[in-house]
């Protein structure tokens, strides 16, 4: 089936779905670099009015990538849940777009239709929105998660403590977690990118982190990124395991470069659930996700990336995941060239998942060979936190020294917070508030000196 619009005089035609998503999408690198963008501005705004008429109960009928192929394809197929749709069932997706904007579009409703949202439908409303759309849309929704806190809700902005280390010095590391401490970061997870990526030494970190929680009774939950199969494997020696972590992508082909099948995630989370460690809820998988990753492991099926990186969040929302973050810039400037295309990629990513029922959170980040500095990131950070983004990550000044990559610090999150009237988990501020470093009135973090013997203690812990 072919599509085509008329405009300025000029008739375009789109020969399938995956041509016309991928004419709608705003300019990016990634899709040049897959030549699959728009010719010319004029051909991007005649797939917006061609895809603005589309009925979403077209996207149920037409697959991007053949079921019989594709096990992501069957995953959203399979569990399409049609009650959800129903109220939302008759609307194109200029329809879509207008109904989300309106007052009746509450945080109840949008609730209620996620389950009936697929990928394809998420990204193609997005793709006629503006930036203030997606804005205005995402923080309507409110996803709420648990595991030894409570994260998500309306008025909260969590964090990640990410404390890499370029040896996983387990003192270096330390220090970083108490660093991200005094700052009130560390409520969503303290989690650590592996130098070494093996068991031993996901056993030992692991071990270190869960020490310096119960020592001083934080309540969250800490999580070494390793891949998922050493995760398994680190349950079964008996690890100290809270969050079962992986990256995942929008294709079956895409997810077996990252060496997982929807089978392995299954176990890994059986695995996980069988520990019992959280104390409040059960949400136990962290999921990674990033536009551009389909495309470089050359598993896109000619997807443009922000369409196919959308259906990464239907294998998230499979597992009811505690966390999902997308590392925006992270790929680099063949994918995302520049500040402006890092904002709305983040922006788009954010909206999407919500609006799919997934709690999104944010690296806002880039690295040093892109069109992009610390003030892109100091304005996308403050779009998301207006947008109610779940979580934000921070590193110790704002340079991951292992990753070689610009995120945020771990100040820029307080100042978000602050700017925003927003506060950790109230479990965590709660925590953060005893223990004097934080003053929740204010969303200000106190920081006062810690005694020289108490800070060699953090330090000194080994595995």
């Amino acid at each position: 089936m072919s599509y085509a619009a008329t405009l300025s005089g000029q008739r375009f035609v789109f020969r399938d779905l995956r041509h016309l998503l991928a004419s709608a999408s705003p300019l990016r690198s990634g899709d040049v670099l897959a030549g699959l963008a728009a010719s010319s501005s004029t051909e991007r705004v005649a797939a917006r009015l061609a895809l603005a008429d589309l009925p979403l109960s077209h996207f149920l009928s037409e697959a991007l990538v053949p079921y019989e192929r594709d096990d992501v394809t069957r995953l959203i197929i399979d569990a399409h849940d049609k009650a959800a749709f129903a109220p939302i069932a008759s609307m194109t997706i200029g329809g879509f777009r207008d109904w989300l904007l309106s007052h009746q579009a509450d945080t109840a409703r949008l609730a209620a239709i996620a389950p009936g949202v697929t990928p394809e439908m998420a990204a193609a409303v997005s793709k006629i929105m503006r930036n203030q759309d997606l804005i205005a849309v995402a923080r309507k929704i409110e996803i709420i998660t648990r595991f030894r806190n409570t994260i998500g809700q309306r008025g909260v902005l969590a964090s990640r403590l990410q404390p890499n280390h370029p040896t996983d010095d387990l003192k270096g590391i330390a220090l970083s977690t108490l660093d991200g401490l005094l700052y009130g970061s560390g409520d969503a997870v303290i989690g650590v990118n592996p130098a070494s990526d093996n068991v031993e030494n996901g056993l030992a970190l692991l071990d270190m982190l869960d020490t310096i929680r119960q020592t001083y009774d934080i309540p969250t939950q800490s999580c070494v990124l390793t891949h998922v199969t050493n995760t398994v494997e680190i349950i079964n020696r008996g690890g100290a395991v809270d969050l079962v972590f992986q990256s995942i992508a929008g294709t079956q082909k895409a997810n077996e470069g990252f060496g997982v099948t929807l089978g392995l995630l299954h176990e890994a989370h059986e695995a996980a659930k069988s520990l019992n460690r959280g104390t409040l809820g059960d949400n136990l998988m962290y999921f990674e996700t990033g536009q551009g990753a389909a495309l470089s492991a050359g598993a896109h099926h000619g997807i443009d990336q922000q369409t196919v990186e959308t259906r990464a969040y239907a294998v998230a929302r499979a597992f009811s995941p505690l966390l999902v973050n997308t590392v925006v810039g992270f790929i680099g400037p063949e994918y995302l060239y520049d500040g402006k295309q890092i904002t709305r990629a983040g922006l788009e990513d954010h909206f999407c998942a919500k609006l799919m029922g997934v709690p999104m959170g944010c690296d806002v980040c880039y690295t040093n060979h892109a069109e992009a500095d610390q003030g892109d990131m100091d304005a996308l950070m403050l779009l998301l936190g207006a947008a109610g983004v779940t979580f934000l990550i921070g590193v110790p000044g704002a340079d991951d020294v292992m990753l070689n990559y610009q995120s945020l610090a771990f100040s820029d999150i307080l100042t978000t917070r602050s700017v925003l009237g927003l506060n950790p988990a109230p479990e965590f501020a709660a925590w953060l508030e005893k223990m004097g470093l934080y003053d929740a009135t204010t969303a200000r973090a106190l920081a006062p000196p810690l005694r020289e013997t108490e800070l060699s203690r953090m330090i000194g812990f080994q595995p």
